[in-house]
């Protein structure tokens, strides 16, 4: 059993959080996106009130720890691993809830080169315990705009984890998936869903456009987010995301496993 003590010290340790390596450059900079109602920052969240610059950096200050003064304006931002540990036993929370009524999910990620080996333990656990672990939309194409312009994606699924690939490319030639931010996934997903008569998840658990995406059209969903993503934290603000785990979102895979360990014990998932 990963301790609580023993999974701070980690967190710590691996640049989970504590000083993390995303700078206070870039996510000042998706604040003024996010305040400008920049897609790119939106990932899917519609904010029903303005968010001001100064609004933003209160939010993130409360829910990750970062620093309030708006002086303060370069270096390498800080997550406070007390609320990464708080934020883990309510994601943990609703893991126990949907396994204990063996309801359908939906696992999604825009990070898959980090955190697939991460969704991929909750799909295969939420499984064990009974419950439908959906892979609606396979194979579906997904136009997606991105810095290079309009590029074309293939929705897949990896052990259960949505993803989005190259058309081309696949597991056997060692790529992951690619990184994307959009909600469009989880979009095609459950209109696919709901077009074939369900069934519809009860919770969707993943990153980025997958948790902004399916919170805003009304599903529950949680998931992590890095101190540059304001869009989860102002949706969970809002009422439209569950759970937000403030973490850094890019270190090693492997060490996201203790987050593994430690939520799957907290929800009694562990084999």
């Amino acid at each position: 059993m990963l301790t609580r003590e023993a999974l701070r010290a980690h967190l710590l340790d691996a640049g989970l959080a504590g000083v993390v390596a995303t700078s206070r450059e870039v996510s000042l900079r998706s604040y003024r996106l996010f305040a400008a109602r920049d897609p790119r920052a939106l990932i899917g969240i519609d904010p029903v009130r303005d968010w001001g610059q100064r609004e933003l950096l209160g939010l993130m200050a409360e829910r990750c720890g970062v620093s309030a003064d708006p002086r303060h304006t370069s270096g390498r931002d800080v997550i406070d691993p007390d609320r990464t540990l708080a934020a883990l036993d309510a994601f943990a929370a609703r893991l126990a809830a949907v396994a204990q009524r063996g309801a359908p999910v939906l696992l999604g990620t825009g990070h898959p080169h980090r955190l697939l080996g991460f969704y991929v333990a909750l799909a295969e656990a939420l499984s064990a315990a009974g419950c439908a672990v959906l892979t609606p939309a396979q194979g579906r194409r997904v136009d997606i705009t991105t810095r290079f312009g309009l590029r074309t994606y293939r929705l897949d699924y990896d052990r259960g984890v949505a993803l989005v690939r190259e058309p081309g490319t696949g597991c056997a030639g060692g790529e992951p998936g690619a990184h994307t931010h959009s909600p469009l996934p989880v979009r095609t997903a459950l209109a696919v869903a709901a077009e074939g008569g369900g069934p519809l998840p009860e919770l969707v658990i993943g990153d980025h456009g997958w948790v902004c995406g399916a919170g805003q059209l009304g599903f529950e969903a949680i998931g992590p987010a890095d101190t540059d993503d304001p869009a989860p934290f102002v949706g969970q603000a809002e009422g439209s995301v569950s759970v937000v785990v403030p973490l850094d979102d890019a270190v090693r895979s492997e060490y996201y496993r203790p987050l593994t360990r430690y939520v799957l014990n907290r929800a009694c998932l562990s084999r």
